[in-house]
């Protein structure tokens, strides 16, 4: 594959571009830059040459300016850079004008008779000014992407301040009110974070980004059901270990977020990704295959050390209480073939050292090649007892009978059933989490590496929670606020387990050679071609819904009446509102126009019909019996009927 233009070490900054954005802006400069260099340098250059040679001088001269006018603005509303920048603009507007001096090549003769200094007669001059120029180009580049960097940890600092208000908020108006900041924080910065992961090249750092941005995601509306539990029970010591446990993984991820863009690490997370037997193979099958090229490179003692290694990391397949005995049998067999193998390549390599040898000799060749085949086949093994256990408990846990029976034990408040069902999905947990580590170490890519880590501390962490909202639950078997956070965090385990069914078939792809580019996105949802605005607002009305939604359950439990039409209104409305809210989260199966617009159509009319009760019973009684926000619920109806029509049309029409 072609190397990119930025790659050329003739024109090295000195600066790494770590964003796809800052190389894709430098591509044409250099393309230019490039053309006006290698011109050939022939006796005679006609009217053309020299035409097109002072045409692409003088593109880059513009180009510069008005390159250089942004930066210049940039500076002025960032003075942290003014200097650095006003620098950088100053160096790339002195390289433009050299170049477009050094292009200004006039006519054949004017440009030999007239002793002027052009790109002819001093090309070191070119090939300097063509430096300074990308290097202050690039500086300015980078300098600039330190705005978008900001731009993520102001929207962070913002959506902390945010949550520690919610961690102290004492009534459910208060919650409600500071919940929709939250949100429209939240969605601010998925929006940023999403569009740096998109642009960083390092695929590690991608699916670092991508962990934390999925556990943000999935713990916003854990937040929403968590606290609410707790504001409801808040003598609940459940509820509140439970809330308290979502608190801390979203700043743990905004923290790892943070980390990513600013290169920074933590005291604790200063971390490496653990020693993989993947990663383990393929260097010692590069070690010994390099004895081709050298005998005297490395040690016969250094390359038993490694295989020793490598067979030592064995031991998590091997020490495994799930892995069967035939399974644990081939494990060990293949690792002592591998000494074996390993010990006849050194034994002839160490004879190839004592006769002076200077290229491997027959019998070495003979045992690199049945070393690399008997580690090769032990990554097999591997492979197959990893991918096989994990295929099985992903059939096994598909059946959802630990998380059924906890809810139904919860419902009927019965704590020794759940005290016991949270034994068996404690078990699960244990068994998920073990093979997320398997799969690790067979991954074949750090990106799936970083996701398998991922999928291992989300298991480890979602399996206590639902027990302790299970716990709660069966305190309160009555509290459907309860009920709901149960369920919110079951349906988290859920879809952790469809993930890993997708990370499954991407380590598969990467075995069987079919690897693409990993995705990074955690994700198995259809993916819908929405620009950025169309994102936003989607995301906010949906997170808008289910709070809208949340809300109105909580205060109809309130009503002595349950027959009472604004109940049974309510309750309907929040039904649809959910199906809705379900419907941008792509939590339910609905993907069909003609069905969510026919839910719109229903929503509409029921919302217009609870209004209209809403105004009779508020003529009727001019006191706070009711506790329902009438501002929040015309807002409701007014936002997702009608301004946004067009919205949801392009949406849906998207889908067709």
């Amino acid at each position: 594959m072609a190397s990119s233009p930025c790659a050329n070490s003739n024109f090295d900054s000195g600066l790494e571009i770590k964003t796809r954005s800052v190389e894709q802006t430098l591509i044409p400069l250099v393309s230019q830059i490039t053309t006006l260099i290698n011109h050939k340098d022939k006796p005679k250059k006609s009217e053309r040459t020299l035409t097109a040679i002072h045409r692409v001088g003088q593109a880059v001269s513009v180009a510069v300016g008005r390159f250089v006018a942004v930066g210049e603005a940039i500076a002025t509303e960032n003075q942290e850079l003014k200097d650095e920048m006003g620098q950088a603009c100053f160096e790339a507007r002195r390289a433009g004008d050299a170049i477009a001096q050094l292009t200004d090549v006039g006519s054949p003769l004017s440009c030999q008779s007239d002793g002027r200094v052009t790109v002819f007669s001093d090309r070191t001059g070119m090939v300097k000014a063509a430096r300074l120029l990308l290097s202050s180009v690039t500086k300015v580049l980078v300098l600039a992407d330190r705005i978008v960097i900001k731009q993520i940890i102001t929207s962070r600092n913002k959506v902390l301040v945010t949550l520690d208000h919610l961690e102290r908020v004492s009534t459910f108006q208060e919650f409600v009110q500071i919940f929709s900041q939250f949100g429209n924080e939240m969605v601010e910065f998925a929006h940023l974070t999403g569009d740096r992961q998109n642009d960083l090249k390092d695929e590690k750092k991608k699916a670092r980004m991508a962990a934390a941005r999925a556990v943000l995601e999935k713990c916003t509306m854990m937040l929403l059901t968590a606290s609410k539990t707790c504001l409801r029970h808040p003598d609940c010591e459940s509820a509140r270990i439970n809330k308290d446990a979502v608190f801390h993984r979203m700043r743990c991820a905004l923290e790892q977020v943070i980390e990513i863009v600013t290169e920074a690490r933590s005291c604790g997370e200063n971390r490496v990704l653990p020693a993989s037997i993947y990663n383990g193979i393929k260097d010692f099958k590069s070690s010994v295959e390099c004895l081709r090229e050298s005998l005297y490179s490395l040690s016969p003692q250094s390359v038993g050390s490694q295989l020793e290694a490598l067979v030592e990391r064995t031991e998590d397949f091997t020490d495994s209480a799930y892995t069967s005995h035939e399974q644990r049998q081939a494990i060990l067999g293949l690792c002592q073939l591998a000494r074996q193998d390993t010990q006849q390549l050194v034994h002839a390599w160490v004879e190839a050292q004592s006769a002076h040898a200077k290229e491997a000799t027959e019998d070495m060749e003979v045992a690199i090649l049945k070393t690399c085949q008997s580690v090769s086949d032990l990554r097999r093994e591997l492979h197959k007892v990893a991918v096989g256990r994990a295929s099985e408990l992903l059939k096994v846990h598909g059946e959802q009978l630990p998380l059924r029976a906890l809810k139904a034990a919860g419902a009927e408040g019965n704590l020794e059933a759940v005290a016991e069902y949270s034994r068996k999905l404690t078990e699960q947990k244990e068994q998920l989490v073990e093979t997320c580590r398997l799969l690790c170490h067979v991954s074949g890519t750090e990106p799936l590496e970083i996701t398998c880590i991922h999928a291992e501390e989300t298991f480890h962490v979602i399996g206590p929670q639902i027990i302790s909202a299970a716990q709660t639950l069966a305190l309160h078997p009555s509290s459907k606020i309860a009920k709901e956070n149960l369920e919110v965090f079951c349906e988290a385990w859920e879809s952790q387990l469809c993930d890993m069914a997708l990370l499954l078939r991407e380590i598969n792809d990467v075995f069987e050679g079919k690897r693409g580019k990993h995705s990074a996105n955690l994700k198995t949802a259809k993916a819908v071609k929405l620009d950025a605005e169309e994102q936003t607002s989607m995301a906010k009305l949906g997170l808008e819904l289910r709070l809208l939604s949340s809300d109105m359950d909580t205060e109809v439990e309130k009503w002595e009446e349950p027959e009472h039409d604004i109940v049974r209104q309510s309750q309907s409305l929040a039904s649809m509102a959910y199906n809705m809210y379900l419907f941008t989260r792509w939590a339910n199966g609905t993907t069909q126009y003609k069905d969510m617009y026919m839910l719109r159509s229903v929503l509409s009319e029921e919302g217009l019909q609870l209004c209209s009760s809403l105004r009779t019973f508020s003529a009727q009684v001019y006191t706070n019996a009711i506790n329902l926000s009438f501002s929040n619920l015309h807002t409701f109806v007014h936002i997702y009927l009608c301004e946004d029509c067009h919205l949801h049309k392009s949406f849906f029409i998207s889908l067709l």
